[in-house]
């Protein structure tokens, strides 16, 4: 078949499939792309003539990989979006989202233009030309932040690449960004390929067994523990293992903590959901892991806010990791039982039989401290207003004793969380807003929680919210996001307007940055560029900017609804799921006005020197060493 490279690489991609559990879908959901010299006469011919998968128009290169890697997130990493750029500033723009998708585990497909393979026009319009060698483009920064890459600089090398490239994007323990350079030149060779290259094709996602020798050294870890707590990470997200947790758990009455990606693991309400766990966790999942006699971590990497900056547990403490990935199972010098989440529990649970679990004693402690900070919550999200309950969603809150603007960050919160019921997704990223939001919110179930915290990624949010209503539109889709954020990169609202992609965007204005402005504090830097003001005798505290965000969603197409009031912000909210078009609520939030403590520590060194050095070296007293 006589195809152009271009072409060949949309057919090829249109013919793929995951697989698991019997269950078959299209591994790619579309192509998103901004066109330039280096892949308009490529890709972008071969998606206007082919029409292989859908395409769309992204407004930022960083933001169309937010927009794959949340697709991906949201389909359990059995899908994801391709994303095509021209080679200069275009490619390198890639490198963030990249560098998100990586560190999070999740499958993105790059597609950057390239210089030219035959070097016939050197050196080309944005080519870098480095001198130790023709064969380095911008494309090369791409190598650090990809879990695969490749340069086809002829097509024979193609389908050797394209094989690799889904090998790649389909391993849960391999998966990342992936990215294939394709020279401008190249894209547009044509080439007779064999048919078999895009025949249908089914790449099965493997659920791996656990070993049975570190099988029974688990189940004498557990029947040998009487605090025994769960730390459920991502992958029992993403291997759809939340059922096989709960009859885990309940059968052995074993609390379950949870990490960013974690929460949802069990849903709020449930007898043994501790709620989240580390430096932005609950005051009872920390209580209960800092007591625990054994650690349960299924599918997490214990990043550093997990685990307090290796604070949150006693001197000894056993680990029992269960995971996917070796790499992560070994952490913490835990015993290794590599394996995919759910089988992995259901094995656990079936080889634990006859085991009587935990004490009734501890199950009525884990029920007290979970109720004392629901208690904490509420209050939070009412300011100690009573409320009527109206579901676990309590999705009909009385009016604030104080209704002036601007609201506390947790009223807001606690206003989304109920409007949002059981089939809202809440999407957020960087800033103060994530670590709210894992305390307080209150999650129906898997799936309605998606905060991008492996990366922090300052700008994810919106472009998130995209990816993650284009893989279940049945879904409201609420994208909670500061102004800091904001700034950064709201374009991709255009693309929503432009796509008919209605998605619900909380816009929280605190006229700076919350969450550093209160660490520049609390490590001697006196909140130094962290409030938006003009520049007056001190950095920036020459008054209010007349800066009006709200006007400025409008004028990107979206449909604008200002709140000024916690009855005015519910009423926005419903006017907002009742509407049909993107909408964006725009509400200001009290800086000065924190969330409740999670009583656990985070590790920022603090200058030498300092009249606050003295604290910061106590805390690290508590620290686990690194082995």
């Amino acid at each position: 078949m006589k195809l152009t490279v271009a072409q060949a690489v949309t057919r090829f991609l249109a013919a793929q499939h995951s697989e698991r559990d019997g269950a078959e879908r299209a591994f790619f959901g579309g192509v998103f792309g901004i066109f330039g010299h280096g892949n308009v006469a490529g890709l972008g011919q071969a998606l206007a003539v082919h029409a292989d998968l859908p395409y769309y128009l992204a407004r930022n290169e960083q933001a169309m990989v937010h927009t794959a890697a949340a697709y991906a997130r949201a389909s359990n990493r059995l899908a994801t979006l391709a994303c095509t750029t021209s080679i200069g500033p275009g490619a390198t723009n890639l490198v963030t989202g990249a560098a998100g998708a990586t560190i999070n585990r999740l499958p993105v497909l790059l597609l950057p233009g390239d210089i030219f393979a035959t070097r016939a026009a050197g050196p080309v319009l944005q080519e870098l030309e480095d001198p130790r060698s023709y064969d380095v483009s911008v494309n090369d920064t791409l190598r650090p932040v990809s879990r695969y890459w490749d340069r086809i600089n002829r097509p024979e090398q193609l389908p050797s690449a394209l094989l690799a490239a889904m090998r790649v994007l389909t391993d849960p323990v391999e998966t990342g960004a992936v990215t294939l350079a394709l020279p401008q030149d190249v894209q547009a060779e044509a080439f007779d390929w064999t048919e078999e290259l895009f025949a249908r094709r089914v790449w099965a996602v493997p659920r791996p067994r656990p070993e049975e020798t570190t099988l029974r050294r688990a189940v004498a870890l557990l029947r040998g523990s009487a605090r025994p707590l769960i730390i459920a990470g991502g992958g029992v997200i993403y291997s759809e293992a939340t059922e096989a947790l709960a009859a885990f758990a309940e059968q052995y009455g074993i609390p379950v903590g949870e990490t960013q990606a974690g929460k949802g693991s069990l849903p709020y309400g449930h007898p043994l959901a501790a709620g989240a766990v580390g430096a932005t966790g609950s005051t009872a999942a920390n209580a209960l892991a800092r007591d625990a006699d054994l650690i349960i971590g299924i599918g997490t990497r214990y990043s550093d806010f997990t685990t307090a900056s290796r604070t949150l547990f006693a001197p000894g403490t056993p680990f029992l990791n269960l995971n996917i990935a070796a790499f992560d199972a070994a952490k913490l010098t835990g015993l290794q039982l590599v394996a995919d989440a759910r089988t992995g529990l259901a094995e656990l649970h079936e080889a634990c039989s006859g085991w009587s679990g935990t004490t009734a004693e501890y199950r009525s402690r884990v029920a007290e401290l979970v109720r004392r900070w629901d208690d904490t919550v509420e209050a939070a999200y009412s300011l100690g207003t009573v409320t009527t309950d109206s579901g676990p969603f309590r999705a009909e809150l009385p009016p604030l004793p104080m209704q002036n603007s601007p609201l506390p960050q947790t009223a807001v919160i606690g206003a989304v969380n109920a409007a949002a019921g059981e089939d809202g997704v809440v999407v957020c990223a960087a800033g103060s807003m994530p670590g709210d939001l894992h305390k307080l919110w209150r999650p129906s179930g898997p799936g309605c929680y998606h905060v991008e915290y492996g990366y922090s990624c300052m700008g994810y949010e919106i472009a998130g919210g995209l990816g993650v209503k284009l893989a279940d539109p049945s879904r409201e889709v609420f994208v909670l996001v500061g102004d800091g954020s904001y700034l950064m990169m709201a374009q991709e609202l255009v693309t929503a307007v432009a796509d008919g992609i209605k998605i619900i965007v909380v816009l929280v204005d605190n006229s700076g940055f919350a969450s550093i402005g209160r660490l520049s504090e609390s490590v001697g830097a006196r909140r130094l560029g962290t409030s938006y003001g003009y520049r007056g005798s001190g950095a920036y505290d020459g008054g209010p900017l007349p800066v009006d965000l709200a006007a400025n969603a409008a004028s990107l197409g979206a449909s604008v609804i200002r709140a000024e009031t916690l009855e005015e912000l519910r009423k926005a909210l419903t006017a907002a799921r009742e509407a049909t078009v993107p909408t964006v609520v725009y509400v200001r939030t009290d800086p000065s006005v924190d969330s409740p403590s999670s009583e656990a520590w985070w590790d920022v060194p603090i200058a030498e020197g300092s009249e606050l050095r003295a604290a910061y070296d106590a805390a690290k007293q508590n620290q686990l060493p690194a082995v």
